[in-house]
């Protein structure tokens, strides 16, 4: 079958970008649209009166509801009123990642003032680690070998010489390696450490839990609604309960005085919508994407000669392939992937557009001609078979393609 070029009508659709945004969940539209018929938009939660308390109980069973994604595996409950966690609304999850390190590190005893953080971040943490260090923090990068897995040694050593706060994801966003967080959360609780990780990517996909007196598990977690299928511009930092922090914005005591400003309702009720669904459909849904990924990944250096899969072979998130195709530039291929109908990236869309290589792949060990070349496709709960045979149909012509041209 031919592909269906630009000009001679429009390609069927696969969308492998779940990693940048997820779509709008329909059940997520529909909690918002009742919301919002009831409430008829009116209401702030610090109100008194009828409007108040109706904004308020819709902000607190959001908080509830993402709360519920984070309960420690053998602790307490969980929610933002009672229970072991407790959640900060944030602008999304660049801001959460800023508040956890930027929050916390300020109020580190002298004794460990330091910050650690792995190579491998999403760059808003390493945005934020470098505001640290412009404030006189003493900052630590933590390598990662070639899987881009952190060396837990030269952790155990950071930790050593006077790290209170260690960042590592849940899951690397361009790689889609599952992180050892229940090993990093080990050693930082051994040494008297917080522990913060970007949970963004895993959230919804693996169970990952903040850190209780019967569980290993961060004292932190950043957590988007977009990648669980609500709407961009609402994230959250979860909190073991009685953690404090410094907050970034002043100006009001919201979110208990953690961050200023109006809450975003109907941000927060479509957050709180996507996360029950995720934390209830996450059963399900992992094997069956993890299944798909692999018979992608399979189908495609079978079908590709000069195929790498960059990352870790078995500790994996269910929906994040990144490929490598020698010879060939990662730009140039998604371009004709968009023309044939289907969606990827080259990796993070914080960074695109940006000419450098990918800092995920040099930090393994990659060129920048390596990491330049790399695709990355990630799959949702929506993705079929079907999605991933038209990628196989398509794809081996387009390398080829691209090949042929930079020869």
């Amino acid at each position: 079958m031919t592909a269906v070029r630009a000009g001679e009508g429009v390609p069927r659709r696969v969308y492998l970008d779940h990693a940048a945004t997820a779509p709008l969940r329909s059940e997520v539209r529909a909690a918002v649209e009742a919301w919002l018929a009831q409430a008829e938009g009116a209401g702030n939660p610090a109100s008194l009166h009828w409007a108040g308390r109706a904004a308020r109980e819709a902000l607190e069973r959001g908080r509830a509801q993402v709360a519920a994604l984070f309960a420690p595996a053998g602790g307490g409950g969980a929610g933002g009123g009672g229970g072991d966690v407790e959640v900060v609304f944030t602008s999304g999850g660049t801001e959460a990642n800023h508040l956890a390190l930027r929050g916390l590190a300020p109020l580190l005893p002298a004794s460990r003032a330091s910050v650690a953080v792995a190579a491998v971040e999403h760059s808003s943490v390493l945005a934020a680690a470098r505001a640290l260090a412009r404030e006189g923090v003493r900052v630590e990068t933590v390598p990662v070998d070639a899987a881009g897995l952190p060396d837990l040694d030269a952790l155990r050593a950071a930790l050593g010489r006077g790290a209170g706060l260690v960042s590592v994801a849940a899951g690397n966003n361009e790689t889609g390696n599952a992180m050892p967080v229940a090993q990093v959360a080990v050693l930082c609780r051994s040494a008297g450490a917080l522990f913060h990780a970007d949970a963004v990517q895993a959230a919804g996909w693996v169970e990952v839990g903040l850190g209780g007196d019967a569980a290993a598990g961060p004292d932190a977690l950043t957590v988007s609604a977009h990648k669980l299928g609500g709407l961009p511009g609402t994230g959250a930092l979860a909190l073991r309960r009685g953690l404090r922090l410094r907050a970034l914005l002043d100006g009001g005591d919201q979110e208990r005085g953690a961050r200023a400003g109006t809450p975003a309702l109907a941000g927060i009720v479509a957050f709180g919508e996507a996360a029950r669904l995720a934390a209830a459909e996450r059963a399900e849904a992992a094997p069956r994407v993890t299944a798909l990924r692999r018979r992608l990944e399979e189908g495609v250096r079978a079908r590709v000669p000069g195929t790498t899969v960059h990352g870790h072979p078995e500790r994996r998130l269910p929906h994040i392939a990144n490929f490598g195709f020698e010879g060939a530039e990662g730009d140039m291929i998604l371009l004709n992937l968009d023309l044939d109908g289907v969606a990827a990236s080259a990796g993070s869309a914080c960074v695109a557009g940006r000419t450098e290589p990918s800092h995920v792949l040099l930090a393994m060990g990659l060129s920048p001609e390596q990491a330049r070349g790399a695709v990355r496709m990630s799959l949702g709960r929506a993705t079929h078979g079907g999605d991933v045979d038209r990628v196989l149909e398509v794809l081996p012509d387009i390398v080829a393609r691209v090949r042929a041209a930079g020869t």
